[in-house]
């Protein structure tokens, strides 16, 4: 679970948005600080940025006076509490002094900076002042440091405490530029010591650049800050189990006797929950929780109650054990293409009798009086036996007599604000019931309505769950304790249902725009909120005028003149590549007939470093490559096509080159090596370079070499270590799509034939026999691919990292096996999914807390996926999905259907 969505999820009920939006539910402005209603000083301009309300000296022309580009900052840290007298404080100090300054402007933003999943990066800093040399920065620190003395905090972990007091230091840029980091990715820059200008770290961790002297001013409290261990502790801390804005969690032992203990630290100010507590108000609730319930058998017992600096300890018992939620992967039936209905009952028994342990539990606790108050699948520890559970983090608990509210809970079973006391529990426990056989209850965050339909689903796959088990929990879940239903969730029409399921989801799309707004126009994942996330491909405007145009909807002109005019210029720190910037931009102008303004998008590309970019798809060479020779092929401009070739060679080279040793390589279509293979292998239609032949193999080979063959469902999943995947973007399946084109040249009029036609002994017959070679291995590997495109359940709907991933690749694929009864059966099951929005088809996107309407995660990369399935769609032409060549179903650019999959006859088993 990704806790960024939380905090874009609150300031809309259908959409992730910035949490400095209004409420879309309360309709009124959020309230500000004194300071931030004051009228703007005479010679001075402010501005809001994101969280910030910035406020800069101008100079006798009335432009903003120029100030050093990087150095030493200074950041204060505040409290819900003197946050007002902060702001206060630092403005009467430095607009006299003419020193450029910004701050949190009001206490809700303050609020979502300190809360228990914010970014550790960010945590605490609700000031930053710009000194413009280090004389001016000891003098600051010092003067406004005795303004400031005994004013509390959260400590900022990114920087270096002067004193005791609220104020940290830490050298970065002040001014925006940006530069392609090792990954490839466009990022905040400072320039080094020879001027070059390198990636501004922004670790949880103070450092100093290697080409920076640390002030000698400083040097005291640098030494101060080293002085406090976690040596100092009677336990040795062995592993992180998790960490948060508010502390971790770690695993030791008790270095006096060896026993096994779990650590629970927490930070003063930080990691606020709802009610405004800290962690340290909620760690002590915690203890005063558990040591309430010990003796039970159901949770941890207390051990230890310490403090280490300013951080307070929690020590506990080791629970041998996992948390329920990774029971999932290896139990769970329906993550084969076809379930065993011996294995489904069996885990259908398990679920219940775990479901049942989990009932006891809550119920001992309920008996000493507590409330838990955040019952979900991580915080059920099952015992090695599997049978037998406890509940683990107490932080939440409340006396059942307050009959209180939920302050903190996971998404998908948090409850209604008419939920008070033991039935905050009751509705978790409810929940369970649907989650222990679809874990997918994040949908009821956007509407409860759905609990029906889900459990319709779980009755029709898990025959022997007693329905008397799913009516109890829809009827908990929906019902309204002020009276009255939850609202239907399920739209009219399923994504079955075309084409009046397509007409739904253009109405969605059009009903969701926002031309008025200049951050996005249509809502999608947090991403968009990035530097020029919003124009993009993958969450952006341009990636839902591509679906609308490839489905064959009307042209939304008043989007195009969005996209047109947010791009003329486009935003600075907008990233150059295909799928997350002005490459991608610059395609989808051009489909749609806007070529000049296309053309000088990708003048401003090919003006930046663009030949360090990363090698992938998805912002990298291989995407930028693919745009470039498009728009050649287009234009007949000679430097787009020689640029062209030089992102080839670049690509082959770097091939060329041994492996990465890297622990967590990055594979798929989107960031790993199989984005160059598609690149090289248009480079090889096009031109008949054998090199380009040979370098898309090994490409292909390199990703292979990351997956693992699933033993259940004999799936073949990308690994990452912690997970294996088989989805679009960053897993197998996307692997497969090039795996696909890359087959349909090994026939007769393929690399093979084509080995046996070049000179003999030449180095293009060995190079294109190399090519033809890798076939058998990869038809093996297309078997696996298909049986994980081909599962019962995948987790979220998305076209990159969900099911719609699945139909598209289904929908295009020549292997044998990709019959229409499997693609029939995954269109199906994108309709577990569906939600209305405006009576509309709509689908919910990354994390499913929220409706999303991008291409990656939403309703647009749906529509695509249901077109090239369901629809002649456009005309193929060169792939991009803007040509004039024969009909085939709508599809990715660059990624049209492969002639065998073209051909394939009406037969299901064809």
């Amino acid at each position: 679970m990704d806790k960024r969505y939380e905090v874009y999820a609150l300031a809309d009920g259908h959409f992730y948005d910035t949490p400095d939006r209004l409420s879309a539910e309360t309709g009124e402005a959020a309230p500000q600080y004194a300071a931030a209603r004051r009228p703007v000083p005479d010679g001075w301009h402010t501005a809001r940025s994101g969280d910030w309300l910035t406020l800069t000296p101008l100079g006798e022309d009335g432009a903003p006076e120029p100030g050093p580009a990087q150095g030493w900052k200074i950041h204060s840290s505040a409290t819900a509490a003197n946050a007002g007298r902060v702001a206060e404080i630092v403005w009467d100090y430095c607009v006299p002094r003419r020193i450029p300054f910004k701050f949190v402007p009001g206490p809700h933003l303050l609020h979502l900076r300190n809360a228990k999943y914010a970014g550790r990066d960010t945590s605490g800093k609700f000031v930053t002042v710009y000194p413009a040399d280090e004389e001016q920065l000891h003098r600051i620190l010092t003067e406004l440091g005795e303004l400031l003395e005994g004013v509390e905090g959260p400590y900022i972990l990114t920087d270096l405490r002067w004193g005791a007091g609220p104020l940290y230091v830490r050298h970065g840029a002040f001014a925006r530029r940006y530069v392609v980091d090792e990954r490839g990715s466009l990022v905040l820059a400072v320039a080094d010591g020879e001027g070059n200008l390198v990636p501004d770290r922004r670790d949880p961790s103070f450092q100093v650049p290697e080409w920076v002297t640390l002030p000698e001013f400083l040097r005291p409290h640098l030494e101060a800050r080293n002085t406090t261990t976690v040596g100092e502790l009677p336990y040795r801390v062995e592993k992180a189990l998790h960490f948060s804005n508010g502390g971790g969690v770690y695993a030791g032992s008790d270095i006096r006797d060896g026993s096994r203990v779990v650590l629970k630290e927490a930070r003063p100010h930080a990691g606020l929950a709802a009610d405004g507590a800290d962690a340290v108000t909620r760690l002590e609730r915690e203890k005063d929780a558990l040591e309430l319930v010990a003796g039970t058998g159901v949770v941890p017992e207390v051990l230890d109650w310490l403090t280490l600096g300013e951080h307070r300890f929690l020590v506990m018992e080791f629970l041998e054990g996992r948390p329920l939620n990774s029971f999932f992967a290896e139990r769970h039936p329906l993550l084969i293409p076809d379930p065993d209905p011996e294995k489904t009952a069996a885990y259908t028994a398990w679920a219940l009798r775990v479901h049942a342990a989990v009932e006891r539990a809550v119920a001992a606790v309920h008996e000493r009086g507590l409330v838990f108050n955040d019952l979900h699948v991580f915080n059920i520890m099952v015992a090695p036996d599997e049978e037998t559970v406890h509940l683990i983090d107490f932080e939440a608990a409340a006396p059942a007599a307050e009959n209180g509210r939920q302050t903190v809970a996971h998404p998908g079973f948090f409850a209604p604000p008419d939920r008070r006391g033991k039935d905050v529990d009751r509705y978790a426990l409810a929940c369970l019931r649907i989650a222990l056989f679809l874990p997918v209850t994040s949908l009821f965050v956007v509407d409860r309505g759905k609990a029906a339909h889900l459990a319709e689903v779980i009755a029709e796959q898990f025959p022997d769950v007693p329905r008397a088990f799913l009516d109890e929990a829809v009827a908990e879940i929906t019902r309204n304790t002020r009276g009255g239903e939850a609202r239907p969730a399920t739209p009219l029409v399923m994504p079955g249902d075309w084409p009046h399921s397509r007409d739904s989801m253009v109405k969605a799309l059009l009903a969701s725009a926002t031309p008025e707004r200049a951050d996005r126009l249509f809502p999608g994942d947090i991403a968009q909120f990035a530097d020029g996330g919003g124009l993009g491909l993958a969450h952006g405007a341009a990636g839902v005028l591509y679906a609308l145009a490839a489905c064959g909807a009307d042209r939304y002109e008043e989007g195009e003149r969005w996209l047109l005019r947010h791009t003329a210029p486009p935003p600075p720190g907008t990233p150059l590549g295909l799928y997350d910037g002005l490459a991608g931009v610059a395609l989808i102008l051009d489909q749609l007939g806007h070529r000049q303004q296309a053309l000088d998008l990708v003048d401003g590309v090919l003006r930046e470093n663009w030949r360090n970019l990363s090698s992938d798809l998805h912002g990298g060479l291989a995407g930028l490559g693919l745009v470039l020779g498009h728009l050649a092929t287009a234009t007949g401009e000679k430097a787009l096509a020689e640029h062209a070739a030089e992102a080839a060679d670049i690509l082959v080279r770097r091939l060329a080159e041994p492996v990465p040793d890297t622990p967590r390589r990055r594979a798929g279509l989107m960031r790993g090596a199989s984005g160059p293979a598609l690149f090289l292998l248009r480079r090889y239609e096009e031109t008949g370079d054998p090199r380009a032949a040979a370098a898309a193999a090994e490409a292909l080979r390199r990703d292979l070499a990351c997956c693992v063959l699933q033993k259940a469902s004999g799936g073949l999943e990308v690994d990452e270590g912690w997970r294996t995947l088989p989805y679009l973007g960053d897993g197998s399946v996307g692997i497969g799509l090039v795996l696909d084109d890359y087959l349909a040249h090994t026939g007769a009029d393929g690399f093979a034939a084509q080995a046996r036609a070049a000179v003999p002994g030449g180095r293009e017959q060995t190079l294109l026999a190399h090519a033809a070679g890798a076939a058998p291995e990869f038809e093996r590997a297309r078997e696996g691919i298909l049986a994980a495109a081909t599962s019962r359940f995948y987790a979220q709907p998305g076209l990159f990292q969900g099911r719609a991933g699945m139909v598209l690749h289904l929908a295009r694929s020549s292997a044998p096996g990709a019959t229409r009864e499997r693609l029939a059966r995954q269109v199906a099951g994108l309709g577990w999914f569906a939600m209305a929005y405006q009576g509309q088809l709509a689908f919910p996107g990354h994390q499913m807390m929220r409706l999303s309407m991008d291409l990656a995660t939403g309703t647009a990369g749906c529509l695509l996926a249901l077109a090239s399935a369901l629809d002649a769609g456009t005309d193929a032409g060169d792939g991009t999905g803007a040509g004039t060549g024969p009909r085939v179903g709508a599809h990715l650019p660059f990624l049209p259907p492969p002639k065998a999959a073209l051909t394939r006859g009406s037969d299901p088993e064809s």
